[in-house]
């Protein structure tokens, strides 16, 4: 019978307002994602969002795309970096901007040559059998099948912009544009031929830019060789000058050795060698040696010199050798001077650095500064000394085909083997250190001799745009005039162009833009006629970059004799065809403009499409394309790591996306700082999707509460209570806070306090509080009224703030509420009204939120004690010492705040033995239990359940709810 007086008289569940909302708690992305995105391509939303803007009047904001490479599925990297492009650009959206972004891709250059190539052996066919027509089309195609691959995976990850209108540097107009582009360097005399030293891929067969070379641990041999002395100071005659060198392959292209005018060097007698050695030692005693003093010791001890005296100081100036290949060929007998060079230190080696002016930037320049003009041409572009060289004609330096490609050929042994025989080689070794790759291929380079085409970076140019700076000078101002995000990019790409030597743009292959110039054959220099220019411009806007190498010569000259000029069929540096994209993106297009707001891309790009397009733009316009740049980091494994294949820790964004829906790969985006590299594997997804399953919660929280919420219910904000009051300041600072975030590009700014806003104020304080008025209370009572005011007020800029950066869970929400509405992402951020900012309000929660603290953790011993259940059996009684604390109070209620069924405050310090917090200290607990019976429907114990006959089970608030809901349905 006991049981049975407990048990309600009636299933109250009917009359209480639970939460009702079709927006699932699983989110199933994988699956919805795909729905929402035929509904935003139904829509052609990017355009409509556009639309919308220019209607209203928008400023514009244009971000311009740096091209990915079209060669492959996209991985992580790829994701972070489109999907922060997408924040800017959803973001400016919101924050009631019009925005211009067409997406692009580079298209051009070796790594798809390479797959080409491949395939064409594949095939049983060598690349020079085959047409550069036929293979330029199979690199097109190529090209074409890998960006339409990747336009799919970036608009899967909900990466909206002009995909109908996207660029291409392959495509003919685009081609047209950077030929013209590269004219105008022609034109204004930036433009020269020079023979110089520049790095070399015998493997690709090609020279490189700076920007194409990376570096890697490499093993070297190195030499130590004697140059006999044969003019120079008493003491130094029957001397050798002792060079050391890593390269033994550029000994035939010595033509000179530095030193330095700060160096102390001495003669070197060697008296004796060291003994019990298995071989014997190239250098005996009598050996003369001029070295470094400060290295002198270090040369002993790799040429096995037990003890060497010294004879006295010697003096460089002046000095003059022979080449120590003189006694085997007469093609080796010229002198070998001695050149004073600023790049000469005694760091290490001996002192003396071996000169090869066609191998070595350093040693280009000292030849030159010293009056020496004629650069010898050594090693041919397979990376094999050319006939003419003697001892060593058609050795390789490089290995360039099979399996030991980019491994070193015979030259190094053989030179060797020479030196010993010539009685030349003091000493030898091998060297493990950092040595230059191309970053595609990645096999060795090496510095060789050959005529390229440059851009000068030092000249005055007389052009209105740069009206007598160099170019060096105009990038450089164009950098201070730029704002970067972070700040240190100024620093580092600035740095890269003080010292970066001229652009070498032109390359020996075939699948590029052209040089598309002549030359005339007697002064060679470019010829530059507007009308020549004209037709090889409207040639290729045509039929692609393919008719300057198959059209006849005649189609472009017109009067100009064909035999006068050199046809330059050479195709320009890609760095050059990525750094025109704003030509023919931003200028002559509707609704853009010229200069961009801002690129974004890899911290990789200041040394890459940063820079060339500052110098390509800095170059024709007298100014950086761009207003602003910002930088992330690179994508790492858990551990920090560099992801590959075949360590296995690769994150694949099409497995994520498979698996958990791109919304988390979003989420994990706008949660990293993204400045720095950052870390991405199982954990940090499973992190992540913590995370956003906590904001989905939220969200379907409100859209429940909110059911059938008409604005008819709202409340005005001096009706509020206070808690109501606290939460519209919370938005009002948090309104500030996203906008300023979202203007300066800093999403973790956005997300983390959203976050934290969902979980604490929301989830936690606010929700938790009104829980029971909004399921018990009367419709049309203030205190629920007030709370769906404000959660309207909520949702209205959560999913505002939230749509850059979870666009997929924000449109859910926002069509669940609003099914015949248009789309979240048309909106812009709600106005939060000034008259929302409370600080007192603020700081009156702070203090009740700190007593609350105490009495929550006095419950939860209570409750691992077993002595009590749930908070609402408790009554706490508060005792609160500080004046403030207590005062915090008014106007609430106490039971409400704490969620349990009664409290009590009490000024005073309180019993000894009532619970406290060090961290809240005046304020005491002891936690007393409920009096009274349970009611039915709240699960509240108060001593007034039952004095409603009507319903003996219930406490009057909660009988006068039934009772009015039963009248309703009478």
């Amino acid at each position: 019978m006991a049981d049975d007086a407990e048990k309600p008289s009636r299933d109250y569940r009917e009359t209480v307002f639970l939460p009702e909302t079709p927006f699932p708690m699983r989110a199933g992305l994988p699956q919805k994602e795909p729905q929402i995105l035929a509904k935003w391509a139904e829509l052609d939303l990017y355009r409509a969002v556009r639309a919308e803007r220019q209607r209203a009047g928008a400023p514009l904001f244009v971000l311009h795309d740096g091209p990915p490479y079209a060669n492959g599925a996209i991985h992580i990297g790829h994701a972070l970096q489109k999907t922060l492009k997408d924040f800017v650009v959803r973001s400016r959206f919101l924050l009631g901007y019009d925005v211009d972004y067409v997406p692009g891709w580079d298209c051009h250059g070796l790594p798809i040559e390479w797959k080409i190539e491949e395939e064409l052996r594949s095939q049983g066919r060598r690349k020079d059998e085959v047409s550069k027509a036929e293979f330029r089309t199979r690199c097109r195609e190529y090209a074409s099948h890998w960006i339409d691959v990747q336009r799919e995976g970036f608009k899967r990850l909900g990466v909206i912009g002009d995909w109908e209108n996207r660029y291409a540097t392959m495509d003919y107009s685009s081609e047209a544009a950077i030929v013209a582009e590269f004219h105008k360097f022609v034109a204004s005399g930036q433009l020269y031929r020079g023979s110089k030293p520049v790095m070399w891929s015998p493997v690709e067969r090609t020279a490189l830019a700076d920007a194409e070379v990376e570096y890697h641990d490499h093993v070297s041999p190195t030499i130590w060789v004697k140059f006999p002395v044969v003019e120079g100071s008493d003491a130094a005659r029957g001397a050798s000058v002792v060079i050391w060198t890593t390269t033994p392959w550029t000994i035939p292209a010595n033509r000179a050795i530095s030193y330095s005018d700060g160096i102390d060097y001495a003669v070197y007698e060697v008296e004796a060698m060291e003994e019990g050695l298995e071989f014997e030692p190239w250098a005996k005693a009598g050996d003369k040696l001029i070295l470094a003093e400060k290295l002198a010791g270090d040369v002993f001890k790799a040429a096995r010199i037990a003890k060497a005296r010294r004879v006295e100081a010697v003096d460089c100036q002046g000095m003059v050798c022979e080449h120590p290949l003189a006694a085997l060929d007469t093609h080796y007998a010229f002198q070998v001077p001695l050149l004073e060079g600023d790049h000469v230190t005694d760091d290490a080696g001996t002192g003396f650095v071996h000169t090869a002016p066609g191998h070595g930037a350093d040693d280009y320049l000292v030849w030159l500064a010293h009056g020496h003009r004629e650069i010898p041409e050594t090693v041919d572009p397979d990376g094999a000394y050319y006939p003419h060289v003697a001892l060593f004609a058609g050795l390789k330096v490089l290995e360039t085909e099979g399996k030991k490609a980019g491994k070193f050929g015979p030259a190094n042994g053989a030179v060797m083997d020479k030196l010993i025989e010539a009685g030349a080689l003091l000493a030898r070794g091998r060297l493990e250190h950092s040595y230059p790759h191309s970053w595609r291929s990645k096999a060795p380079v090496i510095f060789r001799n050959t005529p390229q085409w440059f851009i000068r970076m030092d000249e005055p140019v007389d052009t209105r745009q740069l009206g007598g700076r160099t170019l060096r000078e105009t990038a450089l101002e164009a950098i201070e005039a730029t704002t970067f995000y972070p700040a240190g990019g100024k620093n580092r790409i600035r740095s890269m162009v003080e010292t970066r030597p001229d652009w070498l743009i032109s390359r020996q292959r075939a699948w590029g833009a052209p040089l598309a110039m002549f030359v005339d054959k007697e002064t060679g220099q470019p010829l530059h006629d507007p009308a020549v220019d004209a037709r090889i411009i409207a040639a290729i806007a045509a039929e692609g970059a393919d008719a300057w190498f198959t059209r006849p010569v005649s189609d472009f000259l017109g009067e100009h004799e064909p035999e006068r000029f050199e046809k330059v069929e050479d195709i320009l540096d890609v760095w050059f065809d990525s750094g025109s994209t704003h030509a023919f993106t931003l200028e002559n297009r509707a609704h853009t403009r010229w200069p961009a707001d801002l690129y974004l891309e890899g911290s990789d790009q200041h040394r890459g499409w940063f820079q060339s397009s500052l110098l390509e733009s800095s170059g024709t316009r007298g100014r950086a394309p761009y207003d602003a740049i910002l930088t992330h980091g690179f994508t790492m494994d858990e551990n920090g790591e560099k992801m590959s294949k075949s360590k296995g820790n690769v994150v694949d964004p099409e497995v994520v996306i498979r698996e958990s829906g791109a919304e988390i790969i979003r989420l994990w985006a706008a949660m990293i700082d993204y400045s720095d590299d950052s870390r991405i594997g199982k954990t940090v997804l499973q992190t992540t999707s913590d995370a956003y399953r906590k904001l989905r919660n939220t969200v379907r929280y409100m859209l429940g509460a909110l059911a059938d919420y008409t604005p008819d219910e709202a409340v005005e904000l001096d009706q509020m209570p206070p808690l109501e009051r606290f939460i519209l300041h919370r938005l009002w600072e948090l309104d500030g806070q996203v906008r300023a975030a979202y203007q300066g590009y800093v999403f973790q700014d956005v997300i983390r306090p959203l976050i934290e806003f969902c979980q604490n104020e929301l989830s936690s304080l606010f929700f938790d509080i009104r829980r029971d008025s909004l399921y018990c209370d009367q419709p049309g009572e203030l205190r629920r009224r007030a709370a769906r005011t404000v959660m309207d007020a909520v949702f209205e800029r959560l999913t505002a703030w939230l749509g850059p950066l979870i666009p997929f869970t924000m449109e859910e929400a926002w069509t669940t509420r609003y099914p015949q509405g248009h789309s979240n992402a048309l909106r812009v951020i709600p106005e939060t009204p000034a008259e929302w900012a409370n600080p007192a309000e603020a700081e009156r929660w702070a203090k009740v939120q700190a007593v609350t603290s105490v009495v929550t953790g006095a419950l939860e011993i209570e409750r691992r004690e077993k002595r009590m259940g749930a908070a609402l059996e408790a009554a706490p009684r508060v005792h609160v010492a500080d004046a403030d604390l207590l005062a915090a109070f008014d106007g609430l209620d106490a039971a409400e705040v704490f969620r349990t069924s009664q409290a009590t405050l009490v000024a005073g310090e309180g019993p000894a033995e009532a619970f406290r917090l060090s961290e809240v200290p005046g304020v005491a607990v002891e936690p007393l239990r409920a009096e009274g019976a349970k009611c039915a429907r709240s699960w509240r114990i108060l001593p007034e359940v039952g004095s409603d006959p009507r319903y003996p089970d219930l406490s009057l608030r909660d009988a006068a709810a039934v009772a009015a809901w039963d009248a309703a349905r009478a």
